[in-house]
This record gives C-alpha cells, sequence and structure tokens, in this order.
C-alpha cells in the first residue's frame, strides 16, 4: 500500500463573465471582489494551521491567480506549479495521473480548478456523494491509498464560511 494522501480542492474564486472583454475565456482573471475574498479566506485558512506540500493549479488564470493568492497566505508560494490536468476536462484518471507524479513526502496537497470537474471527481472518489463547488468553496478529501482513489469527503467549506 502506498502513501496516503489529504487532497485539498479549492474552486477558483469570482471571475465574471460579465467583466471580461476578452475572447478567450482562458484568460479571463478574478474579479477585484474575488481577489478581495480569496486574501479573506487565505487569512482563514492560515489561521487554521493548513498546511500542504505542494500546490497545483489549472494554468488558466483565474485558477492561477487563485492558486497564487492562496498559496502566498499558506506560506506555499515556492511550491506552486501549473498542471495542464487541471483544466476543464479534469476527472478520476488526471487525477490518478497527478497522484502517480508526486513525491512520497508530498501528503498535503491543493488542487485548484473548475466545475463541474471537481464536485465529479470528488463525487466519484467518496462513492457517489453529491456535492457542488462553488467559486472558492475548499473541500478535503483523505485518499488512504493513492494508488486506490477511493477516499473520505472530511469536509466541505462554502467560501462565506472562510470570511472574515
Amino acid at each position: 500500500m502506498s502513501a496516503d494522501v489529504r487532497l485539498y480542492f479549492l474552486r477558483h474564486g469570482l471571475a465574471d463573465r460579465a467583466e471580461f472583454d476578452g475572447t478567450d475565456d482562458r484568460l479571463r482573471p478574478l474579479t477585484d471582489a474575488g481577489r478581495q475574498r480569496l486574501e479573506q479566506q487565505g487569512r482563514f485558512l492560515a489561521r487554521m494551521g493548513l498546511k500542504v506540500d505542494v500546490v497545483l493549479s489549472s494554468p488558466l488564470v483565474r485558477a492561477r491567480q487563485t492558486a497564487e493568492i492562496v498559496a502566498r497566505r499558506l506560506g506555499a508560494g515556492d511550491r506552486l506549479r501549473d498542471d495542464p490536468r487541471l483544466e476543464p476536462g479534469f476527472d478520476t484518471s488526471s487525477l490518478a495521473a497527478i497522484l502517480a507524479d508526486l513525491g512520497d513526502g508530498d501528503r498535503r496537497v491543493m488542487l485548484v480548478g473548475h466545475e463541474p470537474d471537481f464536485s465529479e471527481v470528488i463525487g466519484e472518489v467518496t462513492g457517489g456523494s453529491m456535492i457542488v463547488c462553488k467559486k472558492g468553496s475548499l473541500a478535503r478529501v483523505d485518499v488512504p491509498d493513492r494508488d486506490d482513489l477511493r477516499g473520505l469527503l472530511v469536509w466541505l467549506l462554502p467560501p462565506k464560511a472562510m470570511v472574515d
């Protein structure tokens, strides 16, 4: 049995389409309100003592900005990496590949990405849970054996629960 892993699924923050005048949705950034809320959430997570070994982010701008803010607040800015497997279309095969590539010491992993992918993957990994990851929400899923992809949903924090 391989080492257990604690997964933190963080959906990107507020990125309003109405405020974005570009044509490439990959470049849509967080709104000012989205950045402010994530700063508050990052402070909350730091106060609660959340520790991560690595932060992996979808390379889409809104996800990368989310990851940068939260990783900095958690003192993990130097452990932030883009991972294209977290782009829209992320599924359990993508998760399995990410887990297979982790180092042995990477047991607390934050994944920053998108809907509906996160809710679907969490549901599959936890045996059929029906959840919805709102923008900025954070779910913790413990996977006892990273080779097996069966896990336990420990908690799901909506963004409003993580603000000052």
